[in-house]
């Protein structure tokens, strides 16, 4: 790192008056180590990427995002394919792919930890799905993307509410959709090399790039990792609740397998679409933004983007 620039959301996570500070005391770590470091505020949804686009055509060499999820996963889109370095600063309510690096605590605590951080270039995920518009589109990202109930949930987030209860916002609206959502069934094809495909009727797909989603989802996918360069899929082929919470309460207490009816899945690809003769929408999200419906398509798009990991972080 020598010329950094530091995108920040100042209305991630639940304490975000007290952001501004803890973003100056990671730009004053940085600068410590001689680096060149320049905050960027976001100005609300979408801002992160335009930011981004320009800190890449202005020379800097890294961009650090700091925020939840949703702000790393902007950034990402206008990394993808460019020299420019790409590392996180967690500040939001979810910050998975910060805790699978091992950067937990302040940004300044984190800054520290890159410091010393090796740039490597990793695969991410792509999805292709049609937008509230029905025109088709794309979006890139580093921890999950999903089809189906958890789309739903995040739909229901409320902002003011997330910002006020945090992570137990994520519990109550989990607990909501598992007792209202009817689990409409779609249809899912898996690729991998055979070339030959994997046809099943499923009500949610969680494709995985990370081990951990934090708290009680601590051991989530085990087995995913960044450094894969395949999809690590986990595929619900029924609709009944007692099948997701048995699943989930295993989860908690990690003694979770996989079964006929909750599947582990490995493929180069995934396609969805609907039912023949269904009504049902059924929404996508990715990095915890939800992006629209049904038809998707799930990819690995290998050696993506430069990431930077500690010296001792095992994503």
């Amino acid at each position: 790192m020598r010329k950094v620039a530091l995108i920040f959301n100042p209305a991630s996570g639940t304490r975000f008056s007290r952001h501004r500070a803890a973003v100056q005391k990671a730009l004053a770590v940085l600068r410590e180590f001689g680096v060149d470091a320049e905050a960027f505020e976001t100005r609300g949804p979408g801002t992160a990427v335009g930011i981004a686009r320009q800190a890449v055509h202005d020379g800097f060499d890294t961009v650090l995002a700091c925020g939840g999820d949703g702000t790393v996963n902007e950034v990402l889109q206008s990394l993808v394919g460019t020299e420019v370095a790409l590392g996180v600063l967690p500040l939001g309510t979810a910050n998975a792919l910060a805790a699978n690096l091992g950067l937990l605590g302040s940004p300044a605590k984190a800054a520290r930890s890159l410091s010393g951080a090796i740039p490597q270039r990793v695969s991410v995920g792509r999805i292709h799905y049609q937008d509230e518009h029905g025109a088709p589109s794309s979006r890139y990202f580093t921890v999950a993307a999903g089809i189906g109930a958890d789309a739903i949930f995040l739909s229901r987030m409320d902002p003011s509410l997330k910002r006020r209860l945090g992570y137990l916002l994520y519990i109550i609206e989990g607990f909501r959709v598992w007792a209202t959502h009817s689990f409409p069934l779609f249809d899912a094809s898996f690729v991998n090399g055979t070339g030959v495909p994997r046809v099943e009727r499923v009500s949610q797909i969680l494709a995985i790039r990370v081990r951990s989603f934090g708290g009680v989802l601590s051991n989530f996918a085990p087995g995913a990792t960044l450094h894969s360069h395949g999809l690590h899929l986990i595929v619900f082929k029924t609709r009944l609740r007692l099948h997701y919470f048995r699943f989930l309460l295993a989860v908690v207490f990690r003694r979770h397998t996989f079964s006929r009816h909750v599947d582990l899945i490995h493929a180069d690809s995934v396609e969805c679409r609907p039912c023949p003769g269904s009504t049902d929408t059924i929404f996508a999200e990715a990095d915890g933004d939800l992006l629209g419906r049904l038809p998707v398509r799930i990819e690995i798009v290998p050696d993506a983007v430069i990431l930077l990991i500690p010296p001792q972080a095992q994503p």
